[in-house]
């Protein structure tokens, strides 16, 4: 049996931000929105999403603006032809899960978005989805439990192998986000770029490290370096 782990995609427009996090290795993809893009303040929605598909190898996850479906079709072609790695995504309704049907046939990668329940995840799957984006953070906001719906996709995906659609989890909050949907079995988690950073972070790690420099410094000893 062969085991994958979990996919890290950053969850942001910034430039400078995927520039930064992509030199760790530790970066499989990225996810941006209308609202991410706003934020980056770029001017050319076309030429920020060829410029990120550039810097990484993996899916890029690029949103139609439009909520019908023959304008959300033609936005859709539109952003499939910027480059190959360019996942592109639509809303969890009617009309976008008939784009991601036929696109999802084109061979097209699509990200489905705005999922808030089990049985839109279902829906996803049977349209074709590479992707289907769970916002946990949001139902969390609202009393309901996030993680619980990762955990229902999850295992109803299980029991039908003939789905080939992704779990990302989507708007990750803590760290706490992502170790629970690791252990649920998640494909992916698209993850702020603050919330990458706190990952590293733990204070014994930090006091450990201050010990070694401390006691290293102490042997009045240097490494050459080749």
């Amino acid at each position: 049996m062969e085991f994958y782990l979990m996919k890290f995609f950053v969850d942001t427009a910034d430039l400078n931000e995927i520039k930064e996090l992509a030199a760790t290795g530790l970066l499989d993809g990225v996810t941006t929105n209308p609202s991410l893009v706003a934020k980056s303040g770029a001017s050319d929605f076309i030429a920020l999403i060829r410029e990120i598909s550039a810097m990484v190898e993996g899916p890029v996850s690029a949103e139609v603006a439009s909520t019908d479906y023959e304008t959300m079709l033609a936005e859709a072609k539109t952003l499939a032809k910027i480059a190959k790695n360019v996942a592109v995504k639509v809303p969890l309704t009617p009309a976008g899960l008939k784009v991601c049907k036929y696109l999802s046939q084109d061979g097209t990668m699509v990200n489905v978005t705005l999922c808030f329940s089990a049985a839109q995840a279902i829906l996803a799957a049977k349209a074709g989805a590479t992707f289907v984006s769970p916002f946990v953070g949001r139902l969390d906001d609202i009393g309901q439990n996030g993680m619980e719906l990762i955990d229902d996709i999850c295992t109803i995906y299980s029991a039908y192998p003939k789905f080939k659609t992704e779990v990302l989890v989507a708007s990750i909050r803590s760290p706490n986000h992502v170790v629970e949907a690791a252990k649920m079995g998640a494909d992916v988690a698209t993850i702020p770029p603050s919330v990458i950073r706190q990952l590293f972070n733990h204070p014994l790690t930090d006091k450990g490290l201050a010990g070694f420099v401390a006691d290293w410094a102490k042997t009045g000893q240097t490494i050459p370096k080749s």
